[in-house]
């Protein structure tokens, strides 16, 4: 089914794809020889749009991209930054790698798991925050490092934790 810039796609499943997002993962198709090397930027696209891609979501990405439904699936599994669940306002990334857990990793991730009431995968019953770990943030001169959205941090303290996370509503 072709669609214009003011229609809507809806899958077989019921999602609801907005024509913006369809035109951009059109215009992303643009820049690769093979329709598959635009699927995860046709993911993250769904995911700025809904904070996280929803199961319906992968037979829309699927047509308009061309492609079959599994393989999109398995891009949206393989990839830990394409949320497959709802998630929180604002997601905090602890680092793991070998600098920041030599640095203070331990009670950094213990000092937020504290203050947030939340462990790994779960988010604060406000919907504000969820919690995960990330290998490698690239910040190993200032480890122990987190990020928060697109922001990183570090080294970051128990004691930087409070106001750090105030300054994310």
């Amino acid at each position: 089914m072709a669609t214009t810039p003011h229609t809507t796609l809806i899958d077989s499943d019921g999602f609801l794809l907005h024509a913006e997002d369809e035109t951009a993962m059109r215009a992303e198709m643009t820049h690769y020889e093979q329709p598959q090397a635009a699927c995860i930027e046709a993911l993250k696209i769904v995911q700025r749009r809904h904070g996280w891609v929803p199961d319906e979501a992968i037979g829309a990405i699927a047509r308009v991209l061309g492609i079959a439904p599994a393989s999109v699936e398995s891009v949206a599994t393989f990839y830990s930054l394409i949320f497959r669940q709802p998630v929180g306002r604002h997601i905090v990334l602890v680092c793991d790698s070998s600098a920041c857990f030599l640095s203070g990793f331990d009670e950094l991730k213990q000092a937020l798991v504290n203050q947030l009431g939340i462990d790994y995968g779960q988010t604060t019953e406000d919907d504000r925050f969820t919690l995960l770990p990330v290998c490698c943030l690239g910040a190993c001169d200032g480890a122990p490092a987190l990020m928060i959205d697109n922001d990183t941090y570090g080294p970051v303290t128990a004691d930087d934790l409070p106001a750090l996370l105030e300054s994310y509503s």
